[in-house]
């Protein structure tokens, strides 16, 4: 299975490099690294395409050392792009800048907007039949952008594009399973919406095993979810953004898209998709993932009162991201 990473990788603070997904992280670590180290492992990726501006092949040959079966190649500026995407069945896309202390995720909207837009833009004329992960923030708005630019070209099709908001999923599993002394292993928890502030709404009435806690801990817990990509960036003080644990997530998105090409049953994974579930024309649900990408939408399930109130909060500032994603490509 051809992986593609087109993201950060970033080797030293003046470069940084990008994997056949594009990545966005930018501290020295970056997200690209680790993503890549841990797609590099897995025994279902049979080539990794890792792509950035410069110093990638440095990068994919130190990769190409450990013993697992992919082959990894590593492309250099935007002559190679025909051939950094070429074949691939998957792309992922995490490029752009990180968010620093007092930044939103909409901050980053003018630079990582325009990032996606070429990204994109390559893809539909390379790999246009690639399922297509996008990383980059704010997600609530590059996935409009990437949609509105595959429009453009014609290679549209809604099952195969997805906003990666796995890491709230992984976030949510971590911190309810802390709250209540279990594995975070065994614990799974729905999060719908979008990837960013109130538009993450972790359905914590539907969680496997089933939990419950008093209104002021359910608050306290909804709310650390959703702003805990914020936690991280005031711990690096000024280093960076979330990058092990978006590596982390990007990859098991990733290889669950790859599980479900290759014809695993049951790849369920919640991601920002397009959709008639609620109002807003993208929003993240439950997805059973499969050979054609999407499958079926699963919903949004049984509410409680609370999340009914999460959502309500939810779907106008959706809306916002949504439209300024579109204005972004329909206006120039």
């Amino acid at each position: 299975m051809s992986l593609k990473i087109v993201g950060r990788v970033h080797i030293s603070p003046e470069s940084d490099n990008i994997i056949d997904l594009f990545i966005a992280g930018g501290d020295l670590c970056g997200i690209g690294q680790p993503l890549s180290l841990l797609l590099k492992q897995s025994p279902l990726v049979t080539e990794l395409s890792l792509y950035d501006i410069v110093h990638t092949p440095g990068v994919a040959a130190d990769l190409s050392h450990i013993e697992s079966p992919a082959k990894v190649a590593g492309f250099n500026g935007a002559e190679c792009m025909k051939d950094a995407f070429k074949g691939a069945d998957v792309i992922i896309i995490p490029a752009g800048v990180p968010r620093r202390p007092g930044m939103t995720r909409d901050d980053l909207f003018n630079t990582n907007a325009s990032i996606v837009r070429d990204i994109v833009e390559a893809a539909a004329q390379h790999a246009p039949n690639a399922l297509i992960g996008i990383i980059s923030n704010p997600v609530n708005s590059t996935v409009p952008i990437a949609a509105e630019v595959l429009k453009k070209a014609g290679k549209y099709n809604p099952k195969r594009l997805f906003g990666v908001s796995t890491l709230d999923v992984v976030r949510a599993n971590t911190f309810i399973a802390e709250a209540k002394g279990l594995n975070p292993l065994d614990v799974k928890v729905p999060v719908i919406g979008g990837h960013s502030g109130v538009t993450i709404i972790p359905l914590i009435s539907q969680a496997t095993p089933a939990v419950s806690f008093p209104p002021d801990q359910l608050k306290a817990l909804t709310e650390r979810i959703q702003e805990a990509g914020t936690e991280v960036v005031k711990a690096k003080a000024g280093a960076g953004s979330a990058t092990l644990s978006m590596a982390y997530a990007g990859a098991r998105f990733a290889i669950s898209l790859i599980r479900g090409l290759k014809g695993e049953q049951n790849i369920i994974e919640c991601a920002y998709v397009e959709s008639d579930v609620t109002e807003a024309k993208y929003f993240s649900t439950p997805l059973l993932l499969g050979k054609n990408g999407l499958e079926k939408n699963l919903g949004l399930g049984k509410l409680s009162e609370f999340e009914q109130g999460l959502l309500k909060t939810a779907i106008p500032e959706l809306k916002k991201n949504i439209q300024k994603g579109e204005d972004f490509i329909n206006k120039k």
